[in-house]
């Protein structure tokens, strides 16, 4: 009788289907991918599969922590490595969008795989908070540095919503020829930091 595992070896076999998972969606999309198809992926048999994963939602959730997690993490990275806020910001802009267009499925998987209810999905929660701090924390560096006034986490969401937004356009192909993710994030970055500071009304 095999000996029960510890909640590092359950948590380290969770990351290694989660990163199977990962290379199915990215070849067949969340329809081709099942618990069924991961067991085969991975060699095991489905009732394996499911004793680390109860279902299909659940799997699909850690996939998201574990891309939200990565994801924080290479905007911590790139926030620690830099100077005073301003390059902070600019070293976050570009961390962000080197991991979308680097880890081009997983940033889909993020944002565009439909809703799930991260309630029922501590860990989920967790990542999730964990990139909007990475999002609002160099703003409220900028703050207190008197470089921008206003809410943090309303700017660092604009900032969020415009830099995602570019993002998707350049994943998608819709990017005019000639402008580049980077290029066009600096540009609507700059002309959003001016309006922050010149209009009363987006800097209260």
């Amino acid at each position: 009788m095999p000996r029960p595992q510890s909640a590092a070896e359950m948590s380290e076999v969770r990351d290694q289907l989660c990163e199977a998972a990962m290379r199915r969606f990215a070849a067949h999309g969340a329809d081709g991918l099942t618990m069924r198809t991961l067991a085969a992926d991975v060699g095991c048999s489905p009732m394996k599969a499911y004793r680390y994963f109860r279902d299909k939602d659940e799997l699909l959730a850690a996939m998201r922590a574990m891309a939200f997690d990565r994801f924080a993490a290479a905007l911590e990275d790139a926030a620690a490595g830099a100077g005073d806020s301003r390059a902070k910001a600019f070293a976050i802009g570009e961390a962000y969008v080197a991991f979308a267009l680097s880890n081009r499925e997983a940033y889909r998987l993020m944002f565009e795989s439909g809703p799930i209810d991260d309630t029922a999905f501590p860990a989920l929660a967790a990542a999730r908070a964990r990139a909007d701090r990475s999002m609002t924390g160099y703003v409220e560096a900028m703050i207190a540095d008197g470089v921008l006034k206003g809410d943090a986490r309303t700017i660092g969401q604009m900032f969020w919503a415009a830099v995602h937004g570019v993002v998707l356009l350049e994943l998608t192909g819709l990017l005019t020829r000639g402008a580049g993710a980077d290029t066009l994030r600096r540009d609507l970055m700059r002309a959003l930091f001016i309006g922050l500071n010149n209009d009363p009304r987006l800097s209260r």
